[in-house]
């Protein structure tokens, strides 16, 4: 016979519900155990208590592998619903205060992910209370997000035309030519654009917002561009470039380090550096949180100051190791 909810409600507890919530997602006690901050004996000790006081396995071994049994399923379920109401009843307790509190999932595309940080640091210490998540992906993924409205807000350059989309742009993405310390290139007088792109091109994969951004540009100056070699982040670019594999054109801000040591080198070519700009970006129909509202807001009133961040950056690591 079905217990009574009152009954239930005196059984469980939510710290039960969270280690099963870790578990479930996991499909692990030790990594939920990870997670959690708990040994595996005190996850299992837990689980065990769920079970028993709801009178049915949550989990089942076959073989070395976890398992999530039907009822498992259901009240997976069920905790998702509850743990959202949590989420939005600190929100709404925290705006009654006058506060900003909750969660703000964040996406950046790959170019992005150096300048979130330097978002997010003041940002944190005027919301304290806000929990911040960032993924990073490629921009074909980062436009499924926004298809899929999975996220509070996405941080890209090449933002679709197509879609109703509502975009704050708030700081410049320089795309520059780079060769590595040595190529031949660089004792040239003059190097024209179609030879640098000849030079065995080192490009992102496709729906790469980069790679978009220097195919439009070599389209439109009627210029031929082909990889050399497909590579999937810009990390893995430039340690190519500088592995000598090839040449690149790759975001700014990403090679500032090798840019002051001097292992990668910018050459001088017409038509670069591309410029584009990075935006905060959401779909217009998307009614913000009090988070959401707070970042952008934040973003907005702070584009002057992000600039000139970055561009005091730009110059320290150009500078010559003795005068940072």
């Amino acid at each position: 016979m079905p217990l009574s909810v009152q009954k239930l409600a005196s059984r469980l507890t939510f710290r039960q519900l969270q280690v099963f919530k870790a578990v479930y997602e996991k499909q692990s006690y030790s990594k939920a155990g990870e997670l959690l901050g708990l040994t595996q004996p005190a996850v299992s000790s837990q689980i065990r208590q769920l079970e028993q006081a709801l009178e049915m396995p949550m989990f089942e071994y076959v073989g070395r592998r976890l398992f999530s049994t039907p009822a498992a399923e259901r009240l997976a379920g069920a905790i998702g619903a509850i743990f959202t109401e949590l989420k939005d009843l600190q929100t709404d307790l925290a705006a009654l205060e006058g506060k900003v509190a909750g969660e703000l999932r964040l996406v950046a595309v790959n170019t992005a992910q150096y300048v979130v940080p330097y978002l997010l640091r003041a940002f944190l210490d005027l919301y304290p209370q806000v929990s911040v998540s960032v993924t990073v992906v490629n921009r074909a993924a980062a436009i499924q997000r926004l298809n899929d409205n999975s996220d509070d807000l996405v941080i890209m350059g090449m933002v679709p035309t197509e879609k109703p989309l509502a975009s704050l742009p708030f700081l410049d993405n320089e795309l520059v030519p780079v060769v590595p310390a040595g190529h031949p290139l660089l004792a040239q007088h003059s190097i024209s654009a179609q030879e640098f792109l000849s030079a065995n091109l080192l490009m992102r994969e496709s729906g790469s917002g980069s790679r978009l951004a220097l195919e439009m540009h070599c389209q439109q100056q009627r210029l031929a561009v082909k990889a050399s070699m497909e590579i999937g982040s810009n990390d893995a670019v430039k340690h190519a470039v500088m592995a000598g594999l090839g040449v690149a054109v790759l975001p700014k801000l990403s090679i500032l380090p090798e840019l002051g040591v001097g292992s990668l080198k910018i050459v001088d070519i017409p038509g670069f550096p591309l410029r584009r700009s990075w935006c905060v970006v959401y779909p217009q129909a998307k009614h913000p949180t009090p988070a959401m509202r707070a970042f952008i807001d934040y973003v907005q009133q702070n584009i002057k100051q992000f600039e000139q961040l970055f561009l005091r950056n730009s110059i320290l690591w150009q500078a010559p190791a003795g005068q940072r």
